[in-house]
């Protein structure tokens, strides 16, 4: 089974594949360039290149919304050039396991199920992980055991904020705070600071760059269209001014920490108090972002040290170890294996 298994962690700005045979983890970005609303012309990392650019007859987007699948066919299609590529060519019959939210609906936790049977790419049997779980073995930690475990993913649409305990979920919360609405927030500022409209990639570079910035003292030059103008034209950005408009982002995931917190059982709290919580996810490491939440809700906070891959890691983790493989259940029968 190990040779020809796969893991797959569907995020909105990224997919990661762990390929069971060459023992790796790939990483793309989970875009999709289709031209004349049929042919595909890039995928991955080639249709973010295009991102923003492409012209009115060539449609870039991510199949993948908050989470959840928003668009099966073209998500289809690059599952299917995904596995290819993994191949090298001809796809061969394979297993998958495949990470799924915890608070989305039985249709939507169904629509991973039918991608991966719908795809093309011969599966054989199709195992679905909780993401909070894997997210847990992702960062080294038992959740198979009896102690309370807090993890906190802030990914690019969404942030997961989960209880773990004997291997399944005590609690669970979904916020539509993530990657993107930071973007969007630098985009907000600037516009209202400067009158200058930037694209979100800008402002994603922005952002990846905040620790240099803060390291250097440094500005971050950014181009767009002037709003009265219309003309292009440069302004540049304080890191201390990047940080002001991410505050009230970090505010929401911090306010939500609380909630779950305030509703986890106290034997679960008193283990969460002594071994801290658990940030991963790429948008967690924002700078400044998990010294806000040590601060508040008064935790010690463990970073992932790939925040990116520590679900798919997870997952590997399922694969490769027997005492892991009960954590995997069926999707078709929503029911545990």
């Amino acid at each position: 089974m190990i040779y020809n298994t796969f893991a797959v962690d569907l995020g909105t700005n990224n997919i990661k594949i762990y390929n069971s045979a060459a023992d790796r983890i790939s990483v793309q970005k989970n875009m999709i360039a289709v031209e004349n609303r049929k042919n595909m012309i890039a995928f991955g990392d080639s249709a973010y290149e295009m991102y923003e650019k492409a012209p009115a007859s060539i449609h870039v987007s991510r199949p993948i919304s908050c989470g959840v699948i928003a668009d099966i066919q073209n998500m289809e299609k690059l599952m299917k050039s995904f596995v290819s590529y993994e191949f090298k060519g001809a796809v061969r019959p394979a297993d998958y396991f495949i990470a799924i939210p915890t608070d989305v609906t039985e249709v939507e936790r169904r629509a991973f199920y039918d991608l991966i049977r719908d795809a093309g790419i011969r599966a054989k049997k199709i195992m679905g992980v909780e993401k909070a779980i894997a997210d847990g073995l992702g960062m080294g930690i038992d959740v198979k055991n009896s102690q309370g475990v807090m993890i906190v993913d802030v990914g690019y649409d969404t942030t997961e904020i989960s209880i773990l305990s004997l291997g399944g979920i005590v609690l669970s919360r979904l916020i539509k705070v993530g990657g993107h609405v930071f973007d969007n927030s630098i985009v907000g500022a600037v516009r209202r600071e400067f009158n200058l409209v930037i694209g979100t990639k800008t402002a994603e570079g922005v952002r990846i760059s905040l620790h240099e910035l803060g390291e250097n003292e440094g500005l971050a030059t950014v181009y767009g269209r002037d709003i009265v103008t219309g003309l292009p034209v440069e302004r540049t950005l304080s890191h201390e001014f990047v940080s002001a408009s991410l505050k009230e982002n970090f505010r929401t995931i911090v306010d939500n920490i609380k909630v779950v917190l305030e509703r986890t059982p106290p034997e679960l709290s008193a283990d969460i108090y002594r071994h801290g919580l658990f940030l991963t996810g790429g948008a967690c490491q924002e700078e400044g972002l998990a010294e806000a939440i040590a601060e508040e809700v008064r935790l010690r906070v463990n970073v992932a040290e790939s925040p990116i891959n520590t679900c798919a890691i997870g997952l590997s983790q399922v694969i490769k170890k027997q005492n892991y493989r009960s954590l995997a259940y069926t999707i078709e029968g929503m029911g545990r294996r």
